[in-house]
């Protein structure tokens, strides 16, 4: 939290979205501690929370602050889908839908990319395309795990070559990492048993939607204070 709190020491972020931030990092830390002591629809409502503060922090970003606030409210929805009976192909259909947002968002931001940076982001696209034939046991169907892997590591390769800070991509990146860890679990496969590996889970995701939100948060006012 120390860490999270320092990032938000940044001159040009309105006290709005340093506020709700902050709280979204406090929520979702409560999900970590808290979340295996409560059930039913608070589980449901606390595990949605952290994310949703994302999007609300995004909308005080008065330029471009739509896009981040939709891209975050559809990755709110998808969390509480993922966890209500019967509605897990809803909740990974809205976080594609919100990848499919983020890549047309971080795509009008495009910046002269070097040949190392191409090399990068293929190399996320490679992994999108490797990542469900690995890991997706023997008998199940692949596509949407490849269609869903293909947009999730699209979205982060267009991060990285937009224009946003590093940190954005950086955040990224942990939401691949935690989303293959996922793929791993509902295969049956573990790296450290079932408490350990969900605690890793959500901490690489929600640490990364929220590096996402505060990178791209700082791009957008760059971008509007270079119009100025």
């Amino acid at each position: 939290m120390t860490a999270m709190t320092s990032s938000l020491r940044h001159d040009g972020l309105p006290l709005g979205f340093k506020a709700l931030l902050g709280l979204a990092g406090l929520a979702g830390l409560a999900y970590l501690l808290l979340g295996s002591l409560v059930e039913g629809p608070m589980h449901v409502l606390l595990k949605g929370s952290s994310v949703f503060l994302m999007a609300c922090a995004a909308l005080q970003i008065r330029n471009g602050g739509a896009w981040l606030a939709t891209i975050m409210g559809l990755g709110a929805c998808g969390d509480m889908l993922l966890d209500l009976p019967g509605l897990f192909m809803a909740g990974a259909a809205s976080f594609a839908l919100g990848h499919g947002v983020a890549i047309a968002c971080y795509g009008q931001h495009r910046r002269q990319a070097r040949g190392q940076d191409r090399g990068i982001a293929g190399a996320m696209l490679a992994y999108g395309l490797a990542m469900p034939l690995l890991l997706v046991p023997a008998g199940q169907s692949v596509w949407p795990a490849l269609v869903y892997a293909l947009l999730l590591c699209a979205m982060a390769a267009s991060l990285w070559l937009s224009r946003f800070p590093r940190l954005a991509a950086i955040g990224a990146i942990g939401f691949i990492a935690s989303d293959t860890l996922l793929v791993m679990r509902l295969g049956g496969r573990e790296l450290f048993g079932p408490a350990m590996d969900g605690a890793l889970l959500w901490s690489l995701y929600c640490g990364g939607q929220w590096l996402i939100t505060l990178g791209v948060a700082r791009g957008l006012l760059a971008k509007a204070a270079r119009a100025d």
